[in-house]
């Protein structure tokens, strides 16, 4: 089995850089986004079909009546149990050797089942246009730079961060690093926990946080939608089924049909040379 990889994130030394937003622009080659002022510090409302991971910047009221900024790098979680994986009509989303979920947009139709059922909102659909001018979309989101573990290195936001807020390697090495790191800052921070959520099988994006996952915007207890794993794990292998059940009852009734119709023939036939 292939050796699993996880990006941690550590929200106690990000300082709101944002040097892994401007990473993940450069190597993906996506364009700029521009928003206009919210009033806020943060770029973006969160992340969209051109901007894959956003800096967040939460105010927050601490126990001592300080308002402080929590900072958090978000992007795709890379679920092990995928809600988006799940719900693709078309087989367009999968797993990766590393455990990242990529995106075919060979097989993608743009449909959006999988920005409708991500408990993380982090898939957006993008509109393009063909040499005919038709449109058309395409689900994208945060790769984990698939392309980039290939050849051995890390995520292009990994590289970049200064203050090693960010990250990457093996998945055990990783966790036992978050959990060394969550007995490190419990004494500062008493609601510090590790967020790696079991409704989804764990991600391979995990977080140290200072504070429950709902002040970062976070669900509490994220799972996979019962309707994508009633359709994933149970309809469409029936389905399927009943698609080659009826396939084959098809081409043997016409198998059948015309053995009976040449042996009919055959009997007209030979009937009419007898009289």
């Amino acid at each position: 089995m292939a050796t699993e990889y996880v990006k941690l994130v550590d929200v106690t030394k990000c300082d709101g850089c944002r040097a892994c937003m401007v990473a993940c622009k450069n190597w993906n080659d996506l364009p700029a986004e521009p928003e206009e002022f919210s009033g806020t510090v943060q770029s973006h409302k969160k992340t969209t079909a051109d901007t894959w991971n956003v800096l967040q910047y939460i105010e927050h009221e601490n126990g001592k009546g300080d308002l402080e900024y929590l900072f958090r790098h978000s992007s795709c979680f890379h679920c092990t149990d995928a809600a988006c994986e799940k719900v693709c009509p078309e087989n367009a989303i999968s797993y990766s050797k590393f455990g990242t979920v990529v995106i075919d947009h060979d097989k993608c139709v743009g449909c959006g089942y999988c920005v409708q059922n991500c408990p993380f909102e982090v898939i957006s659909l993008k509109e393009y246009k063909d040499k005919n001018g038709k449109e058309y979309k395409l689900s994208q989101k945060c790769t984990m730079c698939t392309d980039r573990l290939e050849e051995g290195l890390q995520p292009a936001c990994v590289t970049t961060c200064h203050t090693n807020a960010l990250e990457f390697g093996n998945k055990d090495e990783m966790l036992a690093k978050a959990e060394k790191r969550l007995s490190e800052i419990k004494g500062k921070f008493p609601n510090a926990n590790i967020y790696n959520p079991k409704g989804v099988g764990g991600t391979h994006t995990i977080y140290v946080l200072t504070e429950k996952p709902s002040v970062y915007g976070l669900p509490e207890n994220p799972k996979v939608p019962t309707s994508a794993v009633v359709w994933k794990d149970y309809a469409q292998p029936i389905g399927k089924m009943m698609i080659g059940a009826t396939t084959m009852a098809v081409v043997g009734a016409f198998i059948t049909n015309n053995i009976i119709s040449k042996r009919i023939k055959g009997k007209e036939d030979g009937g009419e040379g007898h009289e």
